[in-house]
């Protein structure tokens, strides 16, 4: 029950009856946490400015236990902090300047009064409600629904080009104009993110209900797709669809370091990437024989029923995963259980006396600010962008392939994209056994930098020409059908490789900022692969399979040094930053 209490329509029903049912612990019980409130010393705002260099972990008691409510002893008042992302265990405060430099810092302070306030934290180390300690069985049915809402959005994106020859006839398009209906709902789920996944970093609104809002218009605009009259419907549709839809394909990955520690991350994030990265490629599998048999707009039905059900699913199985969040509403009902406005989290301290309107501009602008400033950011994700330009591009080539040289009907054509599927799964076995071999190992012994987590991307860097240059100069009739598509699950190995490694380092190099960091990877996936079919189609008519796929092998070459220079020198890089973590 109380799993389902957390879920958005367990909020609902506690919503329209008062609060009457489905009640939290502290609801029922609130005179255990007067009781720690009885035992705390009191700070007054003005007095916890001076004590800035006590940190949350002093905060511990030596038991190993804290207080619910504890007395207010610091403040972090930059603007990005209101929003960041993930547990204590992957926050650090080395980077924090001293007050004096702060300007935040010097309005809250100005603003100061006789007010005691505590701070509403965790009850213990042990605290059934954070999301770190749920069980495992209980972590691993969340990450699998937030995998789930992944697949069931990015599917969206490569099952529109299973009907897009029939789209040409239906509206008496070009090839090139079908195909912007793929490149517009693909810049709408990268744009998206930028706007929109802030509001899931807000305490005051959390992750769920945007995946269930987001999910839920992303079905009702589908409808628009399916009974589009024209063209420029088509594409406004697709565009928006893709722009609802994007939360989760940005801050899935917030999601995993929500409730999963730094040494486990590797793996729940590695199982989310592959349903990143093959989302995309079961679109065609899924939509082909529909497409083939009823036309375009049952691949679009086909992505509506999808989607209703997990619609379902998540409205009555997934939790809130924020710790901010949970720990805001946890405020909230404490204040009005016990009379005593002065119980507040960190996120309100931090926000207090800041227009509302500045919180948000600067939510807003920090993922961008981060990937185009950050040069560990901007490189990384540039790359990731080159792994989706090409994926995409395969939707071209994999048609003039299977279609155009061996023959394959529009259903059994989708079934060459299997070969990328079971590239990947192959890639995940061998990659959860580094992490279990290699990287746990340097978790227990405290040498894990974020450097660490780079050596599979320069293995996959490798991997990913040698698929091009593999699948390009095989796809010909004197050459086995089958040959071809070994070559492409070499795409699939090098891109989950770097994929999940890429992914991982940026969460380790910044914890504090994880939700941005992701929303602007998002953008520059989504950007270059939403930029690339609008070309790959004329380049390997014009160039030919072979060099078309060479022309991609090469550039994919030029992106090999990325990794290794982050390896080598990537501590310096982020040492010099004042959003990155210093302390390792």
């Amino acid at each position: 029950m109380d799993n389902f209490r957390d879920t958005c329509v367990g909020q609902f029903l506690r919503l329209i009856t008062c609060n009457k049912i489905l009640q939290y612990p502290d609801e029922i019980h609130p005179e255990a946490y007067r009781q720690a409130i009885s035992t705390d010393r009191t700070l007054t705002q003005a007095q916890s400015l001076q004590s800035w260099t006590t940190t949350r972990n002093t905060n511990i008691l030596e038991s190993g236990e804290r207080s619910a409510i504890r007395p207010l002893t610091s403040r972090h008042s930059t603007m990005a902090s209101i929003f960041s992302v993930g547990s204590r265990d992957t926050a650090t405060n080395t980077s924090t300047p001293p007050p004096e430099a702060d300007p935040d810092l010097t309005k809250l302070e100005t603003q100061a009064d006789d007010t005691d306030t505590k701070i509403v934290t965790w009850i213990n180390d042990f605290d059934p409600a954070n999301p770190q300690n749920w069980s495992f069985f209980k972590k691993c049915v969340t990450t699998a629904q937030v995998c789930l809402l992944t697949l069931s959005i990015y599917i969206g994106s490569a099952i529109y080009t299973a009907g897009v020859r029939d789209i040409e006839q239906y509206f008496g398009i070009s090839e090139v104009a079908a195909v912007l209906g793929l490149t517009t709902f693909v810049l709408g789920y990268g744009t998206g993110p930028m706007f929109i996944a802030p509001f899931a970093e807000a305490p005051p609104i959390g992750r769920s209900p945007v995946y269930i809002l987001s999910i839920f218009c992303f079905i009702c605009l589908n409808f628009g797709v399916v009974y589009a009259r024209n063209l420029g419907m088509l594409l406004a549709f697709r565009f928006l669809t893709g722009f609802v839809g994007s939360p989760v394909l940005a801050t899935g990955g917030a999601s995993m370091a929500d409730i999963w520690s730094p040494k486990k991350r590797g793996y729940p994030i590695g199982t989310w990437g592959i349903f990143a990265v093959c989302g995309p490629v079961l679109g065609p599998l899924i939509g082909g024989f529909a497409a083939e048999a009823k036309g375009w707009k049952w691949t679009i039905w086909e992505l509506i029923w999808l989607n209703g059900f997990v619609f379902v699913l998540l409205a009555f199985c997934l939790p809130e995963t924020s710790s901010a969040t949970i720990l805001y509403h946890r405020a909230r009902r404490l204040r009005k259980a016990l009379d005593n406005p002065a119980l507040k989290t960190e996120a309100e301290i931090e926000a207090q006396g800041m227009p509302k309107s500045e919180i948000a501009r600067a939510a807003l602008w920090l993922p961008f600010k981060l990937t185009f400033c950050e040069p560990i950011l901007l490189f990384t994700d540039v790359y990731l962008g080159l792994v989706y330009a090409v994926l995409y591009c395969w939707f071209e080539a994999f048609p003039l392939t299977f279609r155009g040289i061996y023959n394959f009907s529009l259903g059994t054509a989708g079934l060459a994209y299997l070969g990328i599927l079971v590239g990947a799964l192959v890639c995940l076995a061998l990659y959860f056994g580094f992490l279990y071999f290699v990287q746990e190992k340097q978790f227990e012994d405290g040498t894990l930098t974020p450097e660490a987590r780079l050596p599979p991307a320069i293995v996959g860097s490798i991997f990913l020409p040698i698929s091009l240059f593999w699948f390009g100069w095989t796809a010909r009739e004197s050459v086995h059908w089958i040959v071809p598509i070994i070559g492409s699950s070499f795409f699939s190995i090098g891109g989950l490789l770097l994929f999940n490694a890429i992914l991982n380092y940026q969460g380790d190099a910044y914890p504090k900022y994880i939700g941005s960091v992701y929303a602007g990877n998002d953008l520059a996936r989504s950007a270059m692969g939403a930029g690339f079919p609008v070309f790959a189609g004329a380049m390997f008519r014009n160039l030919g399979l072979n060099w078309g796929c060479s022309l991609l092998g090469f550039l994919s070459i030029a992106f090999i040094p990325i990794p290794v220079m982050l390896y080598v020198w990537g501590r310096k890089i982020r040492l010099a930053s004042k959003f990155a973590r210093h302390d390792i």
